[in-house]
């Protein structure tokens, strides 16, 4: 008997131990275990702006160097951030805003907003873009992830948010947002976390970054269960999903040319999509990454940045339940291959351009770079502040 219950541990034991290191340490180091941050940047050519803190969300009107950010406050986020389980709604923001910033004149405009029929459920933002009206260049589409609490006597720790997509209509450097419809399915629309919109104010891609709005398989997906996806809605023609399967899926921005590309938070990668005829998405590449990223942005000369997680675990267990301590950020940049490796398969590269140990710049979800003014923007879902650098 006794050698019977020896047989049974040591089995558990080389159990626990493979799936330790087959799955449990790699999942450990890519969320920043023993990974040392580095001091990457020159901080004395940034400046803060700490008007706009807690914006998840920025986009770059690229004309007039125009920022477009998604805000809220610091305080709010560690009651209420649904991507991050945190449900509790009596602590949510309502006033939740979107602002702009000139870097020309530091000026602040936060936008008022008109015509919106469920503003008494307020605003409590989280991804967004901007997009130039394809029928009047003054005219610009601002899509915005909407985590509404549910209705009535539903506890959103139960059911998750209600979340769904509002579209706006505003004018290049306005001060006011029209609202022009609520998107709302919940059979697609399950926990949106950023958006790629249209020029037509008609249609957009966006991301779930979970499979559920609750419950144990979110927690499975940090062990790689694959069941994030990209949603397609159109204004006339509803919502379906335009791939599934996918894990980790957070930040989305799509180049000029039409190629997407889409952001693993967990495990970290950028895998990269074309689009079809009928708007589902096809995987065409991957990049693999040593981190997790967030948001996605493209700038004018083609390179792709992305805001990483050097170390997840202080995000997670630490700095989301107290803003103010420091959680350290980097902005990523992707760029075509043309070193040596390229001839051995290494078709992109990814460059650290700013690293920081929270310090300086703490809680970095979005990264913008303006290549035609040389300016880097970092900002996040509990940043302090909105940073902006020289390069």
């Amino acid at each position: 008997m006794a050698r019977t219950i020896l047989n049974i541990l040591v089995v558990l034991v080389a159990i626990l131990g493979g799936f330790y290191q087959l799955y449990l340490r790699p999942t450990l180091v890519k969320f920043g275990l023993g990974r040392v941050v580095e001091n990457i940047g020159n901080k004395d050519a940034c400046i803060t702006v700490p008007e706009l803190s807690a914006c998840e969300k920025m986009v770059l009107y690229q004309p007039t160097g125009l920022m477009y950010l998604a805000c809220s406050t610091p305080q709010s986020r560690v009651h209420w951030t649904p991507t991050m389980g945190r449900l509790n709604a009596t602590g949510a923001s309502r006033t939740d805003y979107v602002a702009t910033y000139d870097p020309k004149t530091s000026r602040i405009t936060r936008l008022n907003v008109a015509n919106f029929a469920t503003q008494s459920r307020g605003l409590s933002l989280h991804g967004m873009d901007v997009v130039s009206s394809s029928s009047n260049p003054n005219d610009l589409f601002i899509y915005l992830v909407n985590h509404r609490a549910p209705l009535g006597n539903l506890l959103a720790s139960k059911v998750g948010a209600d979340s769904v997509i509002e579209l706006f209509k505003t004018t290049v450097g306005g001060s006011m947002m029209t609202h022009i419809k609520t998107f709302q399915d919940e059979s697609v629309i399950i926990t949106p976390n950023d958006i790629v919109g249209s020029p037509d104010g008609k249609s957009f891609y966006f991301t779930n970054d979970h499979g559920a709005r609750v419950g144990l398989t979110r927690d499975l997906e940090m062990l790689g269960y694959a069941v994030t996806s990209v949603g397609y809605c159109h204004i006339d023609e509803g919502c379906k999903f335009a791939i599934k399967n996918m894990h980790g899926n957070n930040g989305i921005a799509q180049a000029p040319n039409g190629t997407f590309y889409v952001a693993n938070a967990v495990w970290g990668g950028l895998t990269i999509l074309e689009p079809q005829a009928d708007k589902s998405l096809v995987i065409t590449d991957y990049v693999k990454t040593d981190r997790g990223m967030d948001n996605l942005s493209v700038d004018s000369a083609g390179h792709v940045w992305a805001a990483g997680f050097p170390n997840a675990l202080i995000l997670a267990l630490q700095h989301f339940s107290d803003p103010t301590i420091p959680c350290p950020s980097n902005a990523l940049r992707f760029s075509i291959n043309t070193g040596p490796n390229a001839f051995y398969g290494e078709k992109y590269k990814m460059d650290k351009v700013f690293e920081d140990d929270g310090t300086f710049a703490s809680g970095i979800t979005t990264v913008v770079h303006d290549a035609e003014r040389k300016l880097l923007f970092l900002d996040g879902v509990t940043a302090p502040s909105l940073f902006v650098c020289k390069l």
